[in-house]
């Protein structure tokens, strides 16, 4: 099915299932502990060994000997795999580095070899005893130091780093108010709960590899060219996600050497990072240098908006696109963005929650409120005086909804707005200095190709197959709605088997593409399904209503389970898309407010209060919906005043690597949340007139945080986290 239209009536619009606040099916499996995860599935190979990967010890250089003598004899030890011993690997398109390295070391804890045994604390023994020598080169780690080596990205690493419209340096001169400022985002790591970890198993020249994945198809494909073997004869199973973030989009080194080492172990093999390993052997958010100048009329109109951001990866990687919301977020004539990428030695950066957005506008909804205070004006009104119903960028493109004027206005009024002091440091309560923030949400809407197998057999079951993965965004769920809206059978009626290679290429989960995607592929499915038994049964499809269980139309009626026949019927397809997206900006908004509490004498920052209010489509399960949103605010108050990777600029690694010394909010740290879908449908989008939301709520909270932090104190941190440290020399004297 190809989606080049804007949709009109369709069945998902009955909303008898779809748009309810609906409990997720596989809660029960996940708080039962009974969800079959990677590490855990005992039932599909038998007799697992278990594999332990070493990590080179280097940041960059090269490995000169490796003595696996010690290690081999050692209690259990089955095998040892080496880049040597591997035979010749290619790498997939979507890795910048080796998985497994040798002789060249790229980065720290690289992996450098795997040691195979019959137990876990076996391998884990025995790899400490592989002695391993390096000589090791002179690496780049920091990116202030390196700044100004930074180069425009190439077409490959980003087709459009630059943009410019009008003239940026000209009005911004001519400007009577102008800001000018500079903002640093740390390095971050995902920190799902999930680790990293694999099951493989080889049955002659056919491998399956169970796995914890966002993107099955990607992961099969990668995993195929990397071991050079036809992608026919790789399977690649992940239907429970214990979190990813963007740190599991990707193929990654447990899957590449769990194979390798079931082949030289000749029995399956179980591979986990551990998690010590999971921060400088995956990926992670990169840190920013952002410059941002915003030009302005006396009467708060933006004459002039220019933002540049300087981000590192290792060489062939990808810059973080933290420019990308403000070509789009705020109108002005005159435009200006660019990206500089420089070379860091440093482990991969590449895709975490919101890449871009969630980091650029930590700067810019700062910038936009130091703009607010120099005009004199109210932060909302500011925002919304600034605010654009066509891509400033491109004013003949317009956008397919944008409600953020709408966002803004009612978290106002819910959040109580009207009682912010405009004057910081005015409001104290005891021994806390009280003050609001705000920062507008954004995330574009991607829409992905994406693909559904739905089956209906004798006893009216509907059965959906997808290679569509859960990461905890409540995908079963969802894609289960759909399939009963569209066969008009309650949803105990449905059942849904998703992250199997073996199934339909789906979306895939990332970029918050996933749920609009996934359910319009399953919608494509269920269409033709539909129309295969109208056809089947003689019924007009124009006509024909699927609705209790039954096949209707005028005085006609049949049961499901009669229409399928006794061998079931079955319907596949994919929906495909036409320029809708090019014709139209598509894109999501939100308002994120947050009160928050900062101790006079200590400057500890107590969040009280947060209210988001998003924009974004249809929404699909108001109550998974929710959820995600919530805990994208939670992990946007990580990013706001926790979470920075710690880097050793001489010895080229993150320090605190674990959860001990990489702290991550839990549900003690965080206070009420409140969470605000306006009623929305976006037919540009999809036939389920749906977008993401799951990105969108993380976009913009750090910034409203540090806003409020400001509001409270009058101390304008520039440099994420903002903790006490930023704070204390700043603060007004205690009374």
């Amino acid at each position: 099915m190809k989606f080049d239209t804007p949709a009109g009536i369709n069945p998902i619009d009955q909303l008898k299932v779809v748009g309810r606040p609906t409990d997720r099916i596989d809660g029960p499996r996940k708080t039962t502990g009974t969800a079959p995860y990677a590490y855990e599935r005992h039932d599909v190979a038998p007799n697992p060994a278990y594999g332990q990967v070493v990590g080179a010890t280097i940041a960059k250089g090269r490995i000169t000997a490796m003595d696996l003598n010690a290690a081999r004899a050692a209690p259990g030890v089955i095998a040892i795999v080496t880049a040597g011993s591997a035979g010749q690997l290619g790498k997939g398109k979507r890795n910048t580095a080796k998985l497994l390295a040798g002789p060249e070391v790229q980065h720290y804890h690289q992996a450098v070899a795997l040691v195979v045994a019959q137990s876990f604390e076996q391998a884990r023994a025995a790899a400490q005893l592989v002695k391993v020598e390096y000589e090791a080169a002179a690496g780049s780690f920091d990116l202030a130091a390196a700044k100004d080596s930074a180069k425009k990205p190439t077409p490959k690493q980003d087709p459009e780093p630059d943009s410019a419209v009008g003239d940026f340096a000209g009005a911004f001169a001519a400007a009577p108010v102008q800001l000018d400022a500079t903002y640093h985002t740390p390095d971050q790591a995902h920190a799902m709960m999930e680790p990293h970890a694999t099951l493989a198993a080889w049955k002659g020249d056919e491998l399956t590899v169970w796995t914890s994945n966002q993107m099955v198809d990607w992961g099969r494909t990668d995993l195929a060219a990397t071991l050079k073997m036809p992608k026919e004869k790789v399977r690649l199973v992940s239907p429970y996600i214990g979190g990813g973030f963007g740190g599991k989009l990707f193929l990654r080194a447990d899957v590449l050497l769990a194979a390798l080492g079931a082949k030289a172990a000749g029995r399956p093999v179980k591979v986990m990072l551990a998690r010590p390993q999971m921060f400088n052997n995956t990926t992670h958010r990169p840190a920013t240098l952002q410059r941002i100048r915003i030009g302005a009329g006396k009467d708060g109109k933006i004459t002039a908006i220019g933002h540049e951001s300087w981000s590192g990866d290792l060489p062939e990687g990808q810059p973080e696109t933290a420019v990308n919301q403000t070509r789009l977020l705020y109108a002005g004539a005159h435009r200006m963005t660019a990206m500089r990428l420089a070379v860091l030695d440093l482990p991969e950066g590449n895709a975490m929650r919101a890449p871009g957005e969630a980091p650029g506008l930590m700067a810019l909804e700062i910038a936009i409120d130091e703009m607010a205070e120099k005009l004199g004006l109210d932060p909302i009104e500011f925002r919304i005086l600034n605010d654009t119903q066509v891509d400033p960028e491109k004013p003949d493109r317009r956008f397919s909804q944008r409600r953020l004027t709408e966002c803004l206005r009612t978290g106002a009024e819910r959040f109580g707005w009207s009682r912010r002091s405009a004057r910081p440091g005015q409001r104290r309560e005891g021994q806390w200095l009280i003050g609001m923030g705000v920062a507008a949400a954004f995330r574009n809407n991607l829409v992905m190709k994406s693909g559904a197998r739905v089956k209906l057999d004798k006893q009216g079951i509907v059965t959906v197959e997808t290679d569509m993965t859960d990461i905890g965004t409540g995908s079963y769920t969802v894609i289960a709605q759909t399939a009963a809206e569209m066969m008009g059978v309650p949803l105990a009626q449905v059942k849904v088997q998703l992250g199997d290679s073996a199934f339909p290429i789906s979306a895939g989960s990332g970029g918050q593409w996933g749920a609009n995607s996934s359910t319009a592929g399953v919608y494509a499915a269920c269409a033709k399904l539909r129309a295969t038994l109208a056809a089947r049964h003689g019924f007009n499809l124009a006509e024909v209503m699927f609705t209790d269980g039954e096949i209707r139309a005028g005085n006609r009626r049949m049961s499901l389970a009669e229409a399928a026949g006794k061998d079931g019927t079955v319907a596949e397809d994919t929906m495909t898309y036409g320029d809708l997206d090019k014709r139209y900006q598509q894109s999501t908004f939100g308002g994120h407010f947050v009160e928050v509490a900062v101790d006079v004498a200590t400057a500890e920052i107590r969040i009280r209060r947060m209210l988001a209010v998003c924009a974004a489509g249809r929404i699909l399960n108001p109550k998974s919906a929710r959820s995600q949103v919530i805990g994208a605010m939670t992990m946007g108050a990580g990013a706001a005043l926790m979470e920075e990777l710690a880097v050793d600029t001489r010895k080229g690694f993150f320090v605190n690597h674990d959860l001990a010394g990489y702290e991550v909010p839990v549900h003690a740290d965080m206070p009420h949340q409140d969470v605000i879908f306006l009623d929305e449908t976006d037919p540009i989008s999809s036939p389920m007139k749906a977008k993401g939301v799951g990105e969108l709520g993380i976009c913009g909270v750090a910034a409203a945080i540090a806003n409020a932090v400001y509001n409270a104190t009058g101390v304008r941190v520039r440099e994420y986290p903002v903790t006490l440290d930023k704070l204390l020399a700043h603060l007004p004297a205690v009374a």
